[in-house]
């Protein structure tokens, strides 16, 4: 733990404090005792209650629905906007009009003309913006890279990255926004590439060294949907670029069994798998038995708070999540996800035993297959896949 006990704690705003704000409710939680950062202000459109602000006890935030005045009473220095997707651009430059700097989550917006007014607006201004994907606060990253560098698993052929979740009929009736593409005009591109299991493609893209938008020559996607939603909920991607190896992510919300999401280098000596969120690493190479490693992580908004503090590089500056964007963008413009057909989903209760969740037939396999292979699912031979519905852009 650091305790920086000859510098003022950073005063910060959370907007959205509920959902997976609480996580951020507790991040800041666990810096303010270190010292580091001192909630000021919670934005919600439901004040938080007592009783979930009870560990800031004697150190009550104000709280506002009104963004921009909370900045101006409590004089954050810094915001963490954790709200509803299409909300991110006009928050973000509203922090970046008072000159607060951002934590913004992931997606930083839903369409690549509000990233680049977003990305502009915070250039202009002169602040610090941090993309909220956390995995590139993994000390694996830069591992990886260095393996790769040396020539641990070869020459790189490819990067692939799986990921097999399970999320019940409740997920897409959690809130308006859940599980659609638009909201009347407002685009809103919640699909499974896109917002739940968006750290997959961002991961890959990342250890491609392939972040930047320019990075990117061509997107291919294949989307579909079990559940009675609008986005997508099982989906793969592939993403050729300029001047390196392909990226292909094959992911979904309709697993048979809940997987841990993983990202593998391919190189024509073996094998490097990333599960980023556990921040593990296997290594596979000719003449060697199997490397395992778990690596240390370091927290996006204590990197923010160095960054103002003594100038640390910011580990996620917007322009590395160009290329994630130029993704999001392809998934926007697609064709409509294509409903699959009855007979390649079933449904079982879900686990709390009030709902049900739809699994997809062989989908934890397939996959699988599309990591390891860099191949999307009508070239895996799916039955509900075909060629038609590949989407290039």
């Amino acid at each position: 733990m650091r305790i920086r006990a000859t510098t003022t704690p950073v005063p910060i705003v959370l907007a959205g404090a509920r959902g997976h704000g609480r996580w951020h409710l507790a991040n800041v939680r666990r810096l303010q005792h270190q010292g580091l950062v001192r909630l000021a202000g919670v934005c919600e459109l439901n004040p938080l209650t007592d009783e979930e602000l009870e560990a800031f006890a004697g150190e009550m935030p104000a709280q506002s629905r009104d963004f921009g005045a909370l900045l101006d009473s409590t004089g954050a220095r810094v915001a963490i906007v954790c709200t509803p997707i299409p909300t991110h651009t006009e928050l973000a430059l509203t922090a970046a009009a008072r000159g607060v700097h951002l934590l913004l989550e992931k997606p930083p917006a839903a369409t690549w003309a509000d990233y680049a007014r977003m990305a502009d607006g915070v250039r202009e201004a002169g602040i610090a913006c941090q993309i909220g994907f956390q995995s590139f606060g993994s000390h694996a990253v830069p591992a990886i890279r260095e393996l790769v560098r040396t020539g641990a698993v070869g020459t790189v052929r490819g990067f692939g990255a799986a990921g097999a979740w399970v999320r019940d009929d409740a997920y897409f009736r959690r809130a308006p926004w859940a599980g659609r593409r638009r909201l009347g005009t407002t685009d809103v591109v919640d699909g499974v590439l896109t917002n739940p299991l968006a750290h997959a493609v961002a991961t890959a893209l990342e250890l491609a060294g392939r972040g930047r938008a320019e990075d990117v020559a061509s997107i291919e996607t294949e989307l579909f949907r079990a559940h009675d939603i609008e986005a997508d909920d099982t989906s793969c991607v592939r993403v050729t670029t300029t001047d390196g190896p392909p990226v292909t992510v094959a992911v979904t919300l309709c697993a048979e069994r809940a997987g841990e999401p993983y990202v593998v280098v391919h190189g024509d000596r073996g094998r490097i798998t990333f599960w980023y969120k556990q921040d593990r690493v296997l290594v596979q190479r000719a003449g060697h038995g199997p490397e395992e490693a778990v690596h240390g992580r370091t927290d996006l908004l204590e990197n923010l708070v160095d960054h103002l503090v003594d100038g640390t590089p910011l580990l996620v500056p917007p322009h590395r999540t160009g290329a994630f964007m130029r993704v999001v963008e392809a998934v926007r413009t697609a064709p409509e996800p294509t409903p699959l057909p009855a007979d390649a989903w079933y449904t079982e209760p879900a686990a709390d035993g009030t709902g049900t969740r739809r699994i997809v037939r062989g989908v934890d396999g397939l996959v699988a297959a599309g990591a390891d292979t860099l191949t999307l699912f009508s070239e895996l031979g799916a039955p509900w896949a075909r060629p038609s519905e590949v989407s290039t852009s």
